[in-house]
């Protein structure tokens, strides 16, 4: 009997879920349930299972941020309502990818694949080849602007960071220019590459060669100074910090 856990904020999400998979799959054995981070840690630290069925869009921050703070080799099917999350589940040992509801006929091809594929792990070639070819299908080059009636052309490394204000988003240049864009900030952070962009909060993504410098700010979190100066303050939250610092540390964030 194989053993799964559920890692899910919303209670009527989890109930279907466990619902589905005692349709498709009576003989697994629920083992555990957590609804935030904060639970989902131990728990996953404590219990020895087969499969986590993992939404990513908890109560108090991404499930992303659960396997920065432990290892862990266990398969995944990752679960939410936003289809922007595809490129970083695939970089943990994800067996599938399911957008809510969940189709029963979708989970059972999920739990097919995880069947067939257990020998898998994070570090496979097989991910590392997919993960690549996804992040180069989506990472744009270059973005055409409007300045009267010409257009014009801006190279994304010339872009210091895109901003949002007053329900319009803004290309900014290292130059100091700036220009209207017809993509929001959500839909940039999938076109950017994550190697040199970051969205450090819910209005700005930041180019790492903008960053002037970082400080500690109140409640665990970090400010950041940029060159060009940035409209707004900058503040990274305190559930984006641990991702914010990986990734000035080089590391690939996805």
């Amino acid at each position: 009997m194989k053993k799964y856990i559920i890692i899910e904020d919303e209670r009527f999400a989890y109930e279907e879920l466990k619902r589905l998979m005692s349709v498709v799959r009576s003989d697994y054995k629920l083992c555990g349930w957590a609804s935030s981070v904060e639970q989902a840690i131990p728990m996953i630290s404590n219990l020895k299972v087969d499969l986590m069925l993992v939404d990513i869009r908890l109560s108090d921050g991404e499930s992303f941020e659960i396997f920065e703070h432990i290892k862990s080799t266990t398969p995944i099917i990752f679960t939410t309502a936003y289809d922007e999350y595809a490129i970083r589940a695939f970089k943990l040992n994800s067996i599938d990818y399911l957008l809510k509801p969940v189709d029963e006929s979708e989970l059972q091809a999920a739990l097919l694949k995880f069947e067939n594929l257990q020998c898998i792990t994070p570090t496979s070639e097989r991910y590392d080849r997919l993960l690549n070819d996804i992040i180069s299908s989506n990472i744009k080059n270059r973005f055409m602007v409007q300045i009267g009636d010409s257009y014009e052309y801006v190279e994304t490394k010339d872009v210091a960071f895109f901003y949002s204000e007053d329900k319009y988003t803004y290309l900014h240049r290292f130059d100091g220019k700036r220009f209207i864009i017809s993509y929001s900030l959500d839909q940039l952070e999938r076109m950017a590459d994550p190697d040199k962009f970051f969205r450090v909060s819910r209005n700005c993504i930041c180019n790492i060669r903008s960053i002037r410098n970082m400080s500690k700010y109140f409640v665990g979190r970090i400010k950041i100074s940029c060159n060009p100066d940035c409209p707004h303050e900058l503040v990274v939250s305190r559930n984006r910090v641990s991702s914010f610092l990986n990734w000035i540390n080089g590391e690939v964030r996805l």
